[in-house]
């Protein structure tokens, strides 16, 4: 299923299944289904739930919409944790003048940072050095600790779609990346969830583009990942406690702005698009603050 959470144009709040085969056909899974809760959080750790999502589904008798006619939210809008990567590609590390690393890097971001597909990511009042990162999402649906490589993909719920925009200069300002990664609506997420019986395993093999301008920047393939998404979960998982809803973004490819000669940032409006093979394209105009 693909499952996103939305505002209708009655200001009502309620979560999506897209339509297999329609162009942007879904069906209304809280209208269909009364029981079937408004949040895409609490759908995704409960089994019962995923199974009354899929039956409304197929129901004959389904409330559909147009997504055109809504306003998508963030998949997991307050997520717990929002544990994101760095360096996971290392033709990004090298651009950066940075080694092959033998451990990623890893910082947080809070849902502040958040906004959704088609909503405005902000270019702060403070710099002009926002840069974009094409990256795959995933959503964790089960509690999660010391997995391993054979049982860490069963705490998936599903993959999406993240920009990490970046405030370059702020990044630098400390040896820590957070001050950089937490501006206000930085960090585009979605358009939806795609569970993972859609997709190759792990994510294995999926193209991942950014695009400004429809000029693309970013030309990679999820292969290229220097820790997959089960090698992702075991580290992590070693130290903290994986919850429902966390958030994981796995890192960026090379051909990010910063890097470029000249470097290249985002600007008022200016429209980014990250594209991942099988599940869809985020979309996002820049605004100033």
């Amino acid at each position: 299923m693909r499952l996103f959470a939305y505002q209708g144009s009655d200001g009502n709040e309620s979560v999506g299944a897209l339509i297999k085969g329609a162009a942007d056909e879904f069906v209304d899974l809280c209208a269909t289904d009364a029981q079937i809760p408004s949040s895409l959080q609490s759908i995704i750790q409960d089994e019962s739930l995923l199974h009354r999502a899929n039956a409304a589904m197929n129901n004959p008798n389904a409330v559909r919409g147009k997504t055109s006619s809504v306003s998508f939210k963030a998949p997991i809008d307050k997520p717990g944790k929002i544990v994101c990567m760095g360096l996971n590609y290392a033709d990004h590390a090298k651009e950066g003048g940075n080694a092959r690393p033998e451990y990623p890097s890893f910082f947080m971001r809070g849902p502040s940072s958040l906004t959704s597909h088609l909503g405005p990511i902000v270019k702060p009042r403070v710099s002009d050095k926002l840069d974009f990162e094409a990256e795959l999402a995933f959503v964790v649906g089960k509690k999660a600790r010391h997995l391993t490589l054979d049982n860490a993909l069963e705490c998936v719920a599903g993959y999406s779609i993240f920009n990490d925009g970046s405030i370059r200069d702020y990044q630098r300002k400390t040896t820590q990346w957070t001050i950089g990664k937490n501006f206000d609506q930085t960090g585009a997420f979605g358009p939806w969830l795609v569970t993972p019986d859609e997709l190759p395993t792990g994510c294995h093999g999926l193209n991942i583009q950014s695009r400004l301008n429809g000029q693309v920047m970013q030309n990679a393939n999820t292969k290229d990942f220097l820790w997959g998404i089960a090698e992702t979960i075991v580290l992590i998982s070693e130290c903290m406690t994986l919850e429902p809803g966390d958030v994981v973004i796995t890192g960026t490819p090379a051909g990010v702005g910063y890097a470029r000669n000249p470097p290249v940032f985002m600007k008022a409006g200016d429209i980014c698009e990250i594209e991942i093979e099988s599940i869809g394209v985020l979309r996002n105009t820049i605004v100033d603050e």
